[in-house]
């Protein structure tokens, strides 16, 4: 049984990813099974880039097999902002909320409001090998939030397909069409292939 460490420290992520691994030969960890493990420092400019510079720093320090993700909202209107700064679009320690009036301030007299969220994962084992996947989610963005679901963005975030906003949505319909459950089943299989 190989060791792979989910570089984060959000249970409900970690959760999300021992679930999508169950059936591969792995053990989970988190963050949270390591002692003092200083941040990794996103300097990336693409989120595929913080990917791989998240599972690097993790790697090194836990010795183990490292899947990172780096993900966001990119707003074409916006030429891709808030992109890898989605987390902190409003500011180092910004709330979901402070983000998202950010955001709709930002957007206030424009009509374009296409948007997608974008999620980058990067496998990094001991022996250096890096599987890399990416998913995407695409949307509109409201004028104003709906639904109580969800984390950051999810609520400015409508699926016309659905004629629901991401925060409307139930856990399990949004793993199947959004970008994070995109990626995770692509590296699923990546990782599938790579241990068999």
């Amino acid at each position: 049984m190989k060791e792979i460490v989910i570089a984060s420290y959000n249970k409900g992520k970690v959760a999300e990813f021992k679930k999508a691994l169950a059936h591969l030969p792995v053990t989970v960890l988190s963050l949270a099974d390591f002692d003092r493990i200083p941040e990794a420092v996103e300097t990336g400019s693409t989120f595929a880039e913080n990917a791989v510079l998240k599972a690097r720093h993790y790697q090194e320090y836990t010795k183990k097999a490292c899947l990172a993700d780096d993900s966001g909202l990119a707003v074409a209107a916006l030429n891709g902002a808030p992109g890898v700064l989605s987390a902190r679009y409003a500011g180092e320690q910004a709330s979901d909320t402070q983000n998202n009036e950010k955001l709709l301030a930002a957007m206030q007299r424009i009509t374009d409001r296409q948007a997608r969220f974008c999620c980058v994962l990067a496998f990094l084992d001991t022996d250096d090998t890096l599987l890399t996947t990416e998913g995407y989610c695409e949307g509109v963005l409201l004028q104003a939030p709906r639904g109580t679901g969800g984390f950051g963005y999810d609520p400015l975030f409508f699926i016309p397909a659905l004629n629901k906003s991401m925060a409307e949505i139930s856990l399990e319909e949004k793993n199947k069409i959004s970008h994070r459950g995109m990626a995770v089943r692509h590296m699923v299989d990546k990782m599938a292939g790579y241990m068999s």
